[in-house]
């Protein structure tokens, strides 16, 4: 599927046709309709006027064009916060917000929850016969959080169904310390600016702001659930999703996911961003569906909106990133927007088509070029799977629980820690799985859990498991510290993890921003830096060569192994260079048998895909130069119709794009 965001509602009627001929002639086969017309289709509490959504929905279908229907309630009418205040959030200093923007309503409203549900069945009646309608979307782009009366009220609700009574809450959440305990529901407020936070990172009580990010996910969850039902109750075969977006604090999307027909998302990387950067939200994308293909709902043809300063996106690379989704797992190419709107704080957002009305801009020439390839490439990847043999943990909670910790580092970056590791396997070709904690390894040779703080009940036995039955396992420093509810272990760090790494950390040393230590691997020396921990061997072996270079934890080790039944488990007490993750994590690709998907020049990027038409690799020059790439296999080159031999060279455009059939 090919196409985007069209809002024809920001246009004069008239220019309706001509937008039609213009997406037809680009190669456009799908548009998302509806997105933020609530006003329009609900002007009043009990008025309903479909008429323009009709007229619009008889020319799509006329054109030829499938539809993403979207709900609408992504924005809710001024009449209904003026009517029932109830649906505004308060923020996180405790201000209540008046009309404006969007994302504005409370989770917990009554009226947000009668309302919406009520439009979304509306829309799924009136147009359950439409069958150029193949998907439907929820709101859009979900996200923020509220602090009011009603979430307050829900919150205790949520509690007492997590914990049952007040004993377990309150030793769950640690109260004996500062005097917290609590003797009624009604005690407890939530955690913000006027209750237990310094700022609005760290909590002097850590695990009553973990319970509220949980609380708030589910809570925004359940308001996509409402909608979801609304519109099964009409089309019950509906395949549904919303878009989400990537590396989002907000919301567990491992947890949405699981509510998902289908998993879609919003790319909108800065053009500084690298290419490892671009890949990791597919591949968690991928990941938070199962493993599933999923849908690119969102990127920009071009200039982006919200940046710090939005530059255009340089010719090729709107259809190099476009293949890249294809590459890591999209089985759709779609962009917001399809025509620029006139006003508004977007009205400077890329599209397919400009103010000035025309086919003749670059973009438009551009898209209607990526539109034929795809066109002619036609179904054949459509479902492939990414076959991959490495999985890297990510888990919303562990997030959470990390940075609103007070301590031990205000520069622990949980997502940046993450990427480091990550990166290190994308730049050398090896196609990487994104897990959550608990998943099923046994298809995995390589399981890497980057800085793993909170490891929750039994998340451990996978990891021991796949040891303990031959499968490699890393994790890095600070790990195993705590568990689910921000409760240090007892009993020595890192907890549950510590047979299987067979170690044991007695303490960790917090660097500031500029200070390094080091160490050897291989006989090259690295930085160690933000955190170093003090690791102490029980049954696990050095594998650096002198341990730490300075202070006076000098020679504590920095790397260790440790046999595990019939596979193995490395620790890296701390956090370093890309160059020193590459070397590293290459030596335990090798040892676990483990080949990337191809060994290109630097700069170019090779994913793979399987389906029951072949195994596909994706080649992608992320440079300004051509680049030659050796084939040790035969293959089609399905752009271009080329036939690739076992021991050719085939050279690579600058921002080029390669999809072998092997």
């Amino acid at each position: 599927m090919f196409g985007g965001d069209y809002n024809p509602e920001q246009w004069p009627e008239e220019s309706w046709v001509e937008d039609m001929q213009l997406m037809r002639e680009a190669g456009v086969n799908i548009v998302t309709l509806n997105v933020f017309s609530w006003a329009a289709l609900q002007p009043g509490e009990d008025v309903y006027d479909f008429g323009r959504l009709d007229r619009v929905m008889e020319l799509v279908r006329e054109n030829g064009f499938m539809v993403c229907m979207a709900t609408s309630t992504g924005a809710h009418p001024a009449w209904m916060a003026r009517r029932y205040p109830d649906i505004l959030r308060t923020d996180f200093g405790g201000m209540r917000r008046k009309f404006g923007g969007r994302h504005n309503s409370c989770p917990s409203s009554p009226t947000y929850r009668k309302y919406a549900p009520l439009l979304a069945g509306k829309l799924a009646e009136r147009y359950r016969e439409y069958d150029n309608i193949v998907s439907w979307h929820v709101s859009n782009e979900y996200g923020g959080a509220c602090y009011c009366e009603n979430c307050e009220r829900a919150f205790r609700i949520w509690l007492r169904e997590k914990y049952g009574s007040l004993e377990e809450l309150n030793r769950a959440w640690y109260t004996a310390f500062w005097g917290h305990t609590f003797y009624d529901w009604e005690e407890i407020v939530l955690p913000d600016l006027r209750s237990e936070h310094v700022d609005e990172r760290r909590s002097m009580h850590p695990g009553i702001t973990l319970d509220y990010r949980r609380f708030m996910s589910d809570a925004i969850l359940e308001g996509f659930e409402l909608e979801y039902r609304a519109i099964k109750e009409w089309i019950p075969d509906a395949v549904i999703t919303t878009n989400l977006m990537g590396f989002y604090k907000e919301l567990d999307y491992q947890k949405w996911g699981r509510k998902l027909d289908f998993v879609s998302w919003d790319s909108y990387p800065s053009n500084e961003a690298s290419y490892a950067e671009i890949a990791m939200g597919h591949d968690l994308m991928r990941g938070v569906g199962g493993g599933k293909p999923f849908a690119l709902m969102e990127q920009t043809p071009s200039s982006a909106n919200w940046l710090p300063f939005n530059a255009l996106k340089r010719p090729g690379v709107m259809r190099l990133w476009s293949y890249q989704a294809l590459a890591h797992g999209s089985d759709t190419v779609m962009f917001f927007q399809m025509k620029r709107s006139l006003g508004g704080c977007e009205k400077h957002h890329g599209a397919l088509i400009d103010h000035v009305g025309t086919g003749e801009t670059r973009v438009y020439r551009e898209m209607a070029e990526l539109g034929k390839e795809l066109e002619a490439l036609g179904g054949v990847f459509l479902g492939a799977r990414t076959p991959a043999k490495i999985a890297v943990m990510f888990d919303w909670d562990n997030w959470w629980a990390l940075e609103h910790s007070i301590g031990p580092s205000q520069l622990l970056d949980y997502p940046e820690e993450w990427k480091r590791w990550y990166t290190a396997l994308r730049e050398m070709n090896y196609d990487v799985d994104v897990i959550a904690p608990g998943d099923e390894l046994s298809g995995y040779r390589l399981v890497v859990a980057p800085l793993w703080y909170m490891v929750k009940g039994e998340d451990d036995r996978s990891v021991r498991r796949f040891v303990k039955e031959g499968g490699t396992f890393v994790t890095g420093f600070f790990s195993g510290i705590v568990q689910e509810n921000d409760l240090a272990v007892s009993g020595g760090y890192p907890g549950k993890l510590r047979d299987i790494l067979g170690i044991w950390l007695e303490e960790w040393d917090a660097l500031a921003a500029d200070y390094e230590n080091a160490f050897v691997y291989q006989g090259h020396t690295y930085p160690a830096y933000r955190l170093c921990d003090l690791v102490h061997m029980e049954h696990a072996k050095q594998v650096d060569e002198q341990g730490y270079c300075e202070d006076f934890y000098r020679g504590f080790p920095v790397v260790t192994k440790n046999e595990y039944g019939k596979g193995r488990a490395y620790y890296v007490a701390t956090a370093s260079s890309g160059e020193f993750y590459r070397a590293f994590l290459s030596d335990l690709c090798a040892e676990a048998w483990v080949e990337p998907v191809l060994r290109t020049p630097e700069g170019v990027e090779a994913a793979g895909r399987e389906n029951e038409n072949g195994s596909f690799v994706f080649l992608l020059n992320h440079t300004e130069e051509e680049k030659w790439v050796f084939f040790p296999w035969d293959g089609e080159e399905l752009l271009g119709g080329d036939v690739l031999r076992a021991g050719e060279e085939v050279m690579l455009a600058p921002r080029g794009v390669m999809v072998v059939r092997k």
